[in-house]
């Protein structure tokens, strides 16, 4: 199968006005769009749209309606004029574990057969709102790393404050993968990395148990997590900016590839 499965390091570091980092080991999921009824058959604690050990549900990504993935990304592809004959949709992000799961970064991949043509980065934030930054080319070669940036448009951290650009490098292979993205300010300072490496891992239902039994509900600690990180920047003196409540989803188109 084309899915795969990685054992991440998710890593969070802050540079300024202090340095800052945390970090978390959780499995992810690569999954092939159009595999996902087949990983139901052949994993045992694997279900599509339905409650299970660990399982992915639509509603969780896109338009986070009953609306498919598929018809999310074709929606955006095609706002743009961005031309495919055989769509192929992948998606890296966290499996629900036990029902629940919370996403800060997902990141799904368009292929026009084998040449990739669109990523669109999915954040979200501890209040579930979401925004998506969506490049495309109409014309790309394949490349082993991809570079690209954008403004910063969606409230994350309420220590970062909401001017920045993001600057992505994105890699992935089906031995590992490396995703980073540094945020920085107005003065072009680096202030903010994010960053998330991986290696292959067997597509298995023992990797999934393995996962449960050595990292027990470990999205529930994700969150956990973030919120114990804030409550220490926030003792160590960091700058507390507001947020403007988000009515809906929203999407941004940020350029060629």
């Amino acid at each position: 199968m084309n899915s795969l499965f990685y054992l991440t390091k998710i890593i969070h570091k802050r540079f300024k006005p202090f340095n800052h980092k945390f970090q978390y080991t959780l499995l992810t999921m690569y999954l092939d769009y159009d595999e996902l009824k087949k990983i139901t058959k052949n994993i045992k604690f694997f279900s599509y749209n339905k409650f299970n050990l660990f399982s992915y549900y639509d509603e969780d990504h896109g338009f986070r309606d009953k609306r498919t993935l598929e018809e999310f990304v074709k929606k955006f592809l095609d706002k743009q004029e961005i031309k495919y004959k055989n769509l192929k949709i992948k998606i890296l992000c966290f499996p629900r574990i036990l029902g629940y799961v919370f996403n800060p970064l997902s990141i799904i991949y368009c292929y026009n057969e084998d040449n990739l043509i669109s990523i669109f980065y999915e954040v979200k934030n501890t209040s579930n709102e979401q925004h998506t930054y969506f490049f495309a080319s109409k014309e790309i070669k394949n490349k082993e790393e991809y570079k690209h940036q954008c403004n910063k448009s969606f409230y994350v951290s309420p220590f970062i404050e909401m001017k920045g650009v993001y600057k992505f490098t994105n890699s992935i292979s089906e031995e590992k993968l490396s995703i980073i993205i540094d945020l920085f300010n107005d003065k072009n300072e680096k202030i903010f990395t994010a960053s998330q490496f991986g290696n292959n891992v067997p597509l298995r239902s023992m990797t999934l148990i393995k996962q449960l039994i050595f990292n027990p509900l470990v999205t529930f600690k994700v969150i956990f997590a973030i919120l114990y990180e804030a409550l220490i920047i926030f003792i160590k003196g960091g700058k507390y900016y507001s947020r403007e409540k988000k009515i809906i989803d929203s999407i941004t188109f940020e350029g060629k590839l």
